[in-house]
């Protein structure tokens, strides 16, 4: 190659190389948000709603035709929350996330989390797009080459416990998992009862997965200390890989520091929790080896991170608990660069999600990352229901700031 034409190759190549990160860079400072609306989707698992997992799409546009696209939150929780960004820059994210939580009189329960982190999802799915990178690498990077799931129920193998948890296995499943609490065809429920059949189905499962297998049994909040104490007791000898809610919910800050000296078992728990502050103490104290917080109902990936930080500081894996397949998708993102033991619950196999033209890679019980920018999925609108616009701004709280220059809004 000559001289001439080698600085025309590289003349071309730094053009092609700059031409959409100086597109994405120059809108960054100007963008605005114009209007969010909210579509209700297609319900695409049978627990979705009972169990509040939201099927509410949410949608930011903004004023350089950049779109990001959420999921979760309630049309009530959601609109306050998404006045507060109208005319912002979508790319603020922290300081949304601030000012969302702050800027309302109470401080925000449960359902105003939800409907932040659906909102923080498409600010972040808005970004990654306008940079033409996944979610991910804007955190940090993957570490994983795969994420390991298991599914709520698996379904194959027939009626007999055993034999599903060797079907689940021969799937490529990492994770057996049963309910130890559920009752059928009664009203009674005997705690005594419950864990005399639990240790017969902890059997059962060791047996159907082999001495080189895992399973979990999920208490599902059901028990007090003493039946949840004596249940694990019962089962040691299997070795679940890791018994979940094994207390009931407004006991666990009291409840799971005891457990914890009175087992050997790996516990998990928190599938109903939310920010940083619900796990803090069972985190720091390591009395979880893995806590089940999912998207968007710690507030968003902004907080999410926070939450594998403290995690990461004192050892403790994330188990995230089962969400909608747009969370699910954004959960992916926000814990490819989390170094701590992941397993996520994952029910979309053998479905399609009709509304969504785009969604994840899965094969044989694991989620793989894509290089599709931010978080990775487009919707078909045919499929969804408008239910709600903001492209106003709503409340009038000011945002204060520091003397240092930091937000602080309240």
């Amino acid at each position: 190659m000559n001289r001439r034409t080698f600085i025309k190759s590289a003349a071309a190549a730094a053009t092609v190389s700059l031409l959409r990160p100086s597109r994405a860079f120059a809108a960054l400072p100007s963008a605005k948000i114009t209007k969010i609306s909210f579509y209700e989707a297609p319900n695409v698992m049978p627990l979705q709603i009972p169990l509040l997992q939201s099927n509410m799409v949410v949608v930011i546009e903004t004023d350089a035709n950049l779109t990001g696209i959420g999921e979760g939150g309630s049309l009530d929780s959601l609109t306050p929350c998404a006045g507060r960004l109208i005319g912002k820059n979508p790319f603020q994210i922290e300081a949304h996330w601030q000012d969302m939580y702050r800027a309302f009189h109470y401080p925000p329960g449960r359902e105003r989390l939800h409907a932040m982190g659906a909102l923080d999802l498409a600010l972040w799915d808005l970004k990654g797009k306008a940079l033409g990178v996944p979610v991910y690498e804007l955190l940090g990077g993957s570490i994983r080459n795969h994420l390991e799931c298991y599914t709520t129920t698996f379904r194959g193998g027939g009626n007999n416990l055993r034999d599903r948890a060797a079907a689940c296995m021969d799937a490529g499943w990492r994770l057996f998992r049963f309910d130890a609490a559920s009752v059928q065809g009664t009203s009674t429920y005997d705690a005594r009862e419950r864990m005399k059949q639990v240790q017969a189905d902890c059997r059962a499962a060791r047996e159907g997965v082999g001495p080189k297998g895992n399973f979990m049994v999920d208490f599902h909040q059901r028990f007090t200390l003493a039946d949840a104490a004596r249940g694990c007791r019962l089962i040691e000898e299997f070795e679940p890989f890791v018994v979940e809610d094994p207390v009931e919910t407004d006991s666990f800050l009291q409840d799971i520091p005891k457990l914890r000296h009175m087992t050997i078992l790996p516990l998990a728990a928190g599938e109903e929790l939310g920010a940083r502050w619900d796990f803090l103490p069972l985190v720091e104290n390591h009395d979880l080896d893995f806590i089940r917080c999912s998207l968007p109902n710690t507030g968003g990936i902004t907080e999410l991170i926070r939450i594998c930080a403290l995690c990461e500081t004192h050892d403790v894996g994330i188990m995230p608990h089962f969400t909608g397949p747009i969370a699910t998708a954004a959960q992916i993102h926000a814990l490819a660069p989390f170094p701590q033991p992941v397993v996520f619950e994952y029910n979309y196999t053998g479905q399609p999600i009709t509304y969504l033209n785009e969604f994840l890679t899965f094969k044989e019980g694991k989620v793989y990352t894509n290089d599709r920018p931010g978080l990775g999925v487009s919707l078909n609108m045919d499929r969804l229901k408008l239910v709600g616009t903001v492209d106003r701004p709503g409340g009038n709280r000011p945002t204060y700031y520091r003397p240092d220059g930091s937000q602080f809004t309240w």
